[in-house]
């Protein structure tokens, strides 16, 4: 008599579950930030005389009024998305990588020198090249601080602060020398790029490149990474240090990792900045766009989508700042003072609400 033995099924594997409770409290907090810091703004126009509805209202229309103006707004939100996205992945991992500006800088020191040099290569070649030098640039600018702490235990914050600071000489010394345009009248600027290496525009009549497009395919690419196996051994090296040298993993090899990984994405946006926009290296290339996309992450609770969401709110307060500056006679400083405003409560909001929850 002869037995038949069923086989055993195999469990399935488990479904990651979003918990959407908390992540409805994380989009009410970032909501209640910006809303609070538009309020404080209100109370300063009013201080000042200046209805509060008409400069909103002449911000609103300048930031997406027109197609025009909503292009520019996507324009100024590219490189925030970027930088967002890059530090985003460091911060996960708790290594506080705030040397944004220097990678971009050398990711755009390095396509530009690679464009400037290699002019006689095909255009569709040349562009692809400049694009990896701009990543090279950014990787290594990233990776040293990586390396540092990896191998010295040196602090971060003060690693890629100094190295912000070195990279902005550098570029003031490329810029009024080796590289500096010999046709330029003296100012501090290279030669221009050829005119065939211009990123294409995605609405003509508009400066909205293909840069922006990128922007978009990093932000996809940044979920499939943290879906991957090593997005998901980065997230426990930031959960606990201790658990992931337990279990075997590289934790010094992670922080080399991200830092590189992060300062490759900055220097593309480097890359975007002078193809899409400037086509040739200024020395105000970086314009403090890198403290703004680390607080773009922050409101964007480090989420890809959120940091989409959070781009396009910054990119429009520059530019319907501007708008609202023309139209409505309230001084641009104000906008600064808004984007001061939802940092301070990004940075408090944290506390105020676990203390709520406590009591």
């Amino acid at each position: 008599m002869t037995t038949t033995t069923k086989p055993i099924p195999k469990p399935e594997r488990a479904k990651p579950r979003i918990d959407w409770r908390k992540l409805g409290g994380r989009v009410f907090q970032a909501v209640l930030s910006v809303v609070l810091a538009m309020l404080i703004g209100a109370l300063l126009l009013l201080v000042s005389g200046t209805n509060p509805l008409t400069a909103y209202r002449s911000l609103f229309y300048g930031a997406f009024g027109t197609v025009d103006r909503f292009a520019e707004t996507l324009v100024k939100a590219t490189p925030l998305l970027i930088i967002a996205v890059s530090v985003s992945i460091c911060f996960r991992a708790q290594v506080w990588n705030i040397g944004a500006e220097g990678q971009l800088i050398l990711g755009a020191i390095t396509s530009t020198w690679v464009a400037l040099t290699f002019s006689s290569l095909p255009a569709p070649l040349l562009l692809v090249l400049s694009l990896i030098a701009g990543a090279i640039g950014g990787a290594v600018w990233g990776g040293i601080a990586g390396i540092l702490k990896a191998k010295m235990q040196a602090n971060e914050v003060i690693t890629t602060s100094m190295l912000n600071y070195i990279a902005v000489y550098l570029l003031g010394f490329l810029v009024r020398g080796p590289l500096m345009d010999p046709n330029g009248f003296n100012f501090p600027q290279s030669a221009l790029i050829k005119e065939s290496l211009e990123l294409p525009r995605l609405i003509p009549g508009t400066r909205l490149n293909l840069a922006f497009v990128l922007a978009l395919l990093l932000v996809a690419g940044a979920m499939v990474f943290w879906r991957s196996t090593i997005g998901f051994r980065t997230e426990i090296v930031g959960a606990s240090r201790r658990v992931a040298k337990q279990i075997g993993l590289s934790v010094g090899g992670t922080f080399v990792l991200v830092t590189a990984l992060s300062g490759a994405l900055v220097g593309m946006a480097g890359w975007g900045e002078i193809f899409g926009l400037h086509f040739r290296l200024i020395e105000e290339i970086a314009r403090g766009l890198g403290n703004l996309g680390i607080v773009v992450a922050l409101l964007g609770e480090l989420h890809p989508l959120g940091m989409l969401v959070s781009s396009l709110l910054f990119g429009a307060l520059v530019v319907g700042g501007n708008a609202m500056e023309r139209n409505a006679g309230v001084p641009f400083a104000l906008v600064d003072v808004i984007q001061g405003a939802i940092i301070l409560l990004i940075l408090a909001r944290t506390y105020f609400f676990k203390k709520a929850s406590a009591s």
